[in-house]
């Protein structure tokens, strides 16, 4: 089956998983479906034996070639879309898209962009610090019980995203900003909105955190960013001056 979605732009991240079995199964899945780049941020009770016990044979070169990180900053640094997926619902979780839904926003996405499909921890999931990364947000609709195991997770979603890639249903979507360069942006807009008391100084992120909601859905390039940091940086110049 030919596929349309670029799949060398799609990363599986875990982050701080528990299990080193649930990382193996999550490699075989994604072998399964055609994605090569695990991504693993401080995991715990890591033991590569167990991993490839799970993973098999079949995706022992996944094993061999997983990234790891110290921390979720760094592991999502380079990239230009970043999906969280989320079993809870509400609060900061309003826009939460299907699997299927989200698969086809990526097809586009993926040809110019490096994308990592987040997951939290087995026993809680992201929290909402982790969430502020993300550009959108994905649930998998269960019936009563919303748990689902990680390696399970990871096969739904690279399902959906490898089906979705089959279909005809290319638009040409830019290369964006990635996260390295966004949260740059963010730091220097809080910097400056708090300097003219435009946000609250006492409880910054809560302000930043809307705005970060706002551009997520703009999918802002990189040369918008700078525009967005070059009106910041004569804010402050201007400020100044005036003093």
């Amino acid at each position: 089956m030919p596929c349309r979605i670029n799949l060398d732009n799609i990363s599986i991240v875990l982050h701080q998983p528990r299990h080193p079995e649930n990382i193996g199964s999550a490699a075989r899945a994604i072998r399964n479906m055609g994605i090569g780049r695990l991504v693993l941020v401080s995991p715990q009770n890591y033991d590569i034996s167990k991993v490839l016990k799970l993973a098999t044979h079949v995706a022992s070169d996944i094993v061999e070639q997983i990234e790891v990180y110290e921390n979720l900053g760094q592991a999502i640094a380079g990239y230009g879309y970043v999906v969280g997926t989320t079993a809870r619902l509400g609060g900061q979780r309003q826009v939460v898209n299907t699997p299927s839904t989200l698969a086809e926003k990526l097809v586009s996405i993926s040809r110019e962009n490096r994308i990592a499909i987040l997951f939290g921890p087995e026993d809680r999931g992201l929290a909402n610090e982790e969430i502020k990364y993300c550009q959108a947000l994905v649930n998998i609709p269960t019936a009563e019980f919303s748990s689902l195991n990680l390696a399970q997770s990871v096969m739904i979603m690279c399902y959906e995203i490898f089906i979705a890639g089959s279909e005809d249903n290319i638009r040409f979507i830019p290369r964006l900003a990635n996260q390295h360069e966004l949260e740059g942006m963010y730091d220097q807009l809080k910097d400056i909105l708090v300097r003219i008391n435009y946000i609250n100084p006492e409880n910054p992120d809560y302000w930043i955190n809307k705005l970060r909601h706002f551009f997520s859905r703009m999918q802002l390039r990189s040369k918008e960013v700078n525009i967005i940091r070059g009106i910041c940086r004569q804010i402050d110049w201007y400020g100044k001056k005036t003093l």
